[in-house]
């Protein structure tokens, strides 16, 4: 049973990420066509709901909402009544008033996604909520693993940087673990959240020692907006620890993969040129954000089948 929202990655489980991997393949195909558009969601309509500053994320699903041929509603904090004073609920309730399908929602405190469906019968995507999750960047990176190295079952995932800040390593950590892979956790132990006894991973605060093991190297942005006191003793001293530099990157396996969530800081968790590096796979996460909101979008609001999406010829 297809589940109504997508908040966090334990609405999908292991079924609900593979059905979304699956889509994918199919809206892959679309995105190579001349025309890279279906009429799967034509006649709904998606409201972005984004209170915190996006790009990609935001692009990404609004170019997934014009490809599936759905209306989109951008909402602007900084042109919206919430300058006003108004709540989150009564901008849910004027949204959902105006006839939405499906709401997507990035907002700077955890648990928001969660608090929507008492205000809507919409759909609920959460875009990131406070430090908490981010699900739909955790199937991205999964289906591009998949793409590279094949299926994650077996694969050593190691995750480097401010983990305690961060809702992709989060979502991610769930993600990988479903997909039967092992996740190696990496930071100083200030930037290390206190509960990873219940995450089933491994952690350690010694970056070198992982990374020959590692099938992806996966480097997280220091969120250095949420940190309200300082968590390293410097940028340049975390840089020479946990940064991923040229000469860390030769101690790679020939065909592990360099990931990062973006935006990057270059120079503190990654060199100035890896994204560049032949191993980096940071171009594609973000062409495959496209085709994974795609999929999210229709597994909430379409056919709920793939046999329906392939009846969609090219327009």
């Amino acid at each position: 049973m297809i589940e109504r929202h997508i908040r966090s990655i334990d609405d999908l489980g292991r079924s609900g990420i593979e059905e979304i991997l699956t889509l994918s393949d199919h809206f892959h195909e679309v995105s190579t066509r001349r025309i890279p558009k279906v009429p799967a969601l034509r006649g709904k309509t998606i409201a972005l709901l984004f209170y915190e500053d996006s790009t990609r994320t935001r692009l990404s699903f609004e170019t997934a909402s014009k490809r599936l041929s759905a209306d989109s509603l951008n909402f602007s904090i900084g042109s919206s009544s919430v300058k006003k004073g108004e709540s989150l609920r009564d901008t849910v309730e004027t949204i959902s008033a105006m006839g939405v399908d499906a709401i997507v929602v990035r907002h700077g405190s955890a648990g928001v996604p969660w608090l929507l469906p008492r205000w809507t019968d919409a759909a609920v995507i959460n875009a990131g909520d406070g430090s908490h999750e981010h699900p739909t960047q955790a199937l991205l990176d999964c289906y591009t693993i998949r793409n590279k190295l094949g299926e994650l079952d077996g694969k050593r995932i190691t995750i480097v940087g401010d983990i305690r800040h961060s809702r992709v390593a989060r979502s991610n950590v769930k993600a990988f673990l479903s997909l039967g892979a092992s996740v190696t956790l990496v930071a100083p132990k200030t930037l290390m959240p206190f509960n990873t006894d219940d995450w089933g991973v491994e952690t350690t605060d010694q970056f070198d020692s992982v990374i020959g093991d590692s099938d992806v190297l996966y480097m997280l942005r220091m969120q250095l907006e949420r940190q309200q006191k300082s968590f390293v003793p410097s940028l340049r001293e975390y840089a020479k620890e946990y940064g991923l530099s040229n000469s860390r990157a030769q101690s790679m396996k020939p065909e592990s993969l360099i990931m990062h969530p973006g935006p990057m800081n270059r120079g503190v968790e990654v060199s100035s040129n890896i994204k560049e590096h032949p191993n980096s796979v940071v171009n594609d996460q973000v062409a495959n954000g496209v085709i994974i909101r795609m999929s999210a979008l229709y597994y909430l609001l379409g056919a709920g089948n793939v046999t329906k999406l392939e009846g969609f010829s090219d327009e």
